[in-house]
């Protein structure tokens, strides 16, 4: 005797708080990045849908960079597809390909948040520095009158520094291997905050000495055997050690720092703090 399989709908299952229930009528979210194996946003969003009774999906997306511009071109004409949180290496690339930017899109010309309009045109934002400088206060960190050191000087550097610059730092350093970019970032900085202590520094050449925080914005820790973004041995023991990198959440940068005896910051918080922001943006949540 045959068996027929029922299929039952979202509310004869009930809520749940792992993963949203998918259906013809899902509106899907995405997170696109290259590779794709080290997003969160997934793991964060979708138990919130599911909580909330929300009818979506995230998903990640693999987009590789010489595919991008197609990718998105698709995404664009998906009726039920509502927009994208973006990580490494697009959110530069991103920026350019939307029509309209908000203000900190504009001034990082870097983008984590594309929203899909029903006409299909494509607004960006960009939220990393607000939520790594909300991030920071929760964690019990105030930046307000601190001494920053920024290793890097892309697209999350961008959102990072530009934030801590509107936050009340004292200073900030940019150090990054190509010392050009780091003085371009500087230069920006100053023409759109107008926060002028800022300065530039070729990575070799700094040691992070006189640090209240130093932040790795690089993807420098996402390979087993990537070297450490600075060396440690030079730095004071109130010095705070933060990463940007979510997966591996225990970088190498972040376990030798806490060996020193440092304390660190993961970068899940940069995340976690701006998951309203970003959720509202695209209209997920």
């Amino acid at each position: 005797m045959s068996q027929r399989l029922k299929i039952r709908t979202a509310s004869e299952i009930g809520p749940s708080n792992a993963m949203p229930w998918v259906e013809g009528t899902t509106r899907v979210f995405g997170v696109i990045g290259h590779p794709a194996d080290h997003v969160r946003a997934p793991m964060v969003f979708n138990p919130r849908f599911a909580a909330n009774g929300l009818p979506h999906v995230m998903v990640p997306i693999d987009a590789p960079p010489a595919r991008l511009e197609a990718i998105i071109a698709g995404l664009r004409i998906i009726p039920n597809f509502g927009g994208l949180a973006v990580t490494i290496p697009h959110k530069v690339a991103l920026a350019d390909l939307c029509d309209t930017l908000g203000t900190a899109a504009e001034l990082t010309g870097a983008v984590n948040a594309v929203r899909f309009n029903d006409d299909g045109s494509m607004h960006g934002d960009n939220f990393d520095g607000a939520g790594f400088v909300a991030g920071c206060h929760g964690n019990g960190f105030d930046v307000a009158g601190k001494n920053i050191l920024l290793i890097g000087a892309g697209g999350a550097a961008r959102a990072i520094a530009a934030a801590l610059c509107e936050a009340g730092i004292n200073e900030l350093h940019i150090a990054n291997r190509n010392f050009k970019k780091a003085q371009n970032l500087v230069k920006v900085l100053s023409q759109k905050t107008g926060f002028d202590s800022t300065a530039a520094l070729a990575l070799s050449d700094c040691d992070g000495s006189d640090a209240d925080m130093i932040i790795n914005s690089t993807s420098l820790g996402l390979k087993e055997n990537d070297p450490l973004p600075l060396p440690l041995n030079n730095l004071r023991g109130s010095t705070v050690i933060a990463d940007i990198i979510m997966v591996p959440a225990e970088t190498k940068w972040l376990i030798a720092a806490k060996a020193a005896g440092l304390k660190v910051h993961y970068g899940r918080h940069m995340l976690d703090y701006q998951i309203e922001l970003i959720g509202k943006f695209i209209g997920a949540l």
